[in-house]
């Protein structure tokens, strides 16, 4: 995680005073900081190039380059960080070991994400919940029970705290003493909606608030649609509860096609309007899901495991649904191979409970069977 510094200046070789000036500068979206990373590599060399070279670039017109050029100095990017240090915000840059991996995958993840509160190695293991705002008794209950028992299992709940679905999703897995993470469309300084206030220091202290935005950004109606695929982003899937056709969380749903994560739908009435979007999403092709069995068990396996309170070392959202005994045997196993007496000494079980147990998770795919009756973890 990048520290704000203490000091009023920064040198301009800090990788971070780039992508600071440059999310400062009206008319540079996600695309266009992607397309001068591309072409020149890094941020730094956007502002010691000529007019001419950045106006050949897509996205860039003669307005916006003379923009980037006349804050080459750096110098708005110097008083940012300081704002930044008095209002306890910090960022991540991409690239960087902190930066979540999850969203570090997908080719437009943006450069800075500015955030307060903290985000964990621990939070790759996330689902999105997201939906109406104008939802029904029935959507709400299912957003707070859903979120809850994602926290409950261990799994960080992300949403955008808008109202509705977003807002009772933060609320389940809070109340239920679990991690969230809000992603602002919004810079840090505005809370939206501004009734959300109290619900966002809550997320801050079980989790985080994270934005792209720079610290004053108001809110713009184009900036949420470009928010939800950083919702998505950092998932390894997402639940739509209650969308109607034209709800802008099938913007956060299409994301997370094109993202390669899951899409689950929860349904709902078929004569409501607030669930023909997710009763189109099951046509189509969405999983539908009536627990959060249903969830862990269709998530592949993550990118590296994740150490979790309850279940130890987790590498598969599958292994969450586990029991006790099937958690205690399985945290034996490791990924090199071991006799399956080694694991009969290093468990209280009996040795037929141990055998039937280990049968089991083999069959969810959670143990490899190698010869000579040894076993290990994929």
């Amino acid at each position: 995680m990048q520290t704000i510094p203490e000091s009023e200046t920064v040198p301009m070789t800090d990788p971070a005073l780039p992508a600071i000036q440059l999310s400062l500068i009206p008319g540079v979206g996600p695309r266009t900081v992607q397309n001068l990373v591309n072409h020149f590599g890094n941020l730094e060399s956007v502002f010691s190039t000529s007019h001419e070279e950045l106006v050949a670039l897509p996205g860039v017109g003669p307005k916006l380059a003379r923009k980037i050029l006349d804050n080459r100095d750096g110098a708005a990017a110097r008083e940012e960080i300081e704002r930044l240090r008095e209002a306890r915000v910090n960022f991540l840059l991409r690239g960087t070991d902190e930066y979540p991996m999850l969203l570090d995958d997908i080719p437009d993840a943006p450069q800075i994400l500015y955030h307060k509160g903290d985000i964990q190695p621990a939070d790759q293991l996330a689902v999105a919940i997201v939906g109406s705002r104008r939802c029904t008794p029935y959507g709400l209950d299912q957003a707070n029970k859903i979120g809850s028992a994602l926290a409950r299992a261990g799994v960080t709940v992300v949403s955008g705290l808008a109202r509705g679905i977003d807002a009772a999703a933060h609320r389940g897995a809070l109340d239920a003493g679990g991690r969230t993470l809000a992603v602002f469309a919004t810079g840090l300084g505005t809370v939206y909606p501004p009734e959300h206030r109290d619900l966002a220091a809550r997320v801050e202290q079980q989790g985080a608030l994270i934005t792209e935005s720079c610290y004053d950004q108001l809110p713009i109606a184009g900036l949420f649609p470009q928010r939800n695929r950083i919702i998505s982003g950092l998932s390894l899937g997402v639940i739509l509860i209650e969308a109607s056709r034209k709800s802008g969380s099938l913007h956060t749903a299409r994301h997370a096609m094109e993202q390669g994560r899951e899409v689950f739908a929860v349904p709902g009435r078929i004569d409501s309007l607030e669930s023909q979007g997710c009763l189109d999403l099951i046509r189509d092709g969405a999983t539908l899901i009536r627990s959060v069995e249903d969830v862990l068990d269709e998530l592949g396996p993550l990118a590296q495991p994740v150490q979790t309170k309850n279940k130890g070392e987790v590498r598969k959202p599958i292994e969450l649904n586990l029991n006790e005994q099937e958690t205690e045997i399985l945290n034996v196993l490791t990924s090199d191979p071991q006799h399956i007496d080694e694991v009969l000494r290093a468990v209280s079980l009996d040795p037929s409970r141990v055998l039937s147990t280990l049968t089991v998770l083999e069959m969810k795919q959670l143990v490899r069977r190698h010869p000579g009756n040894y076993l290990s973890r994929p």
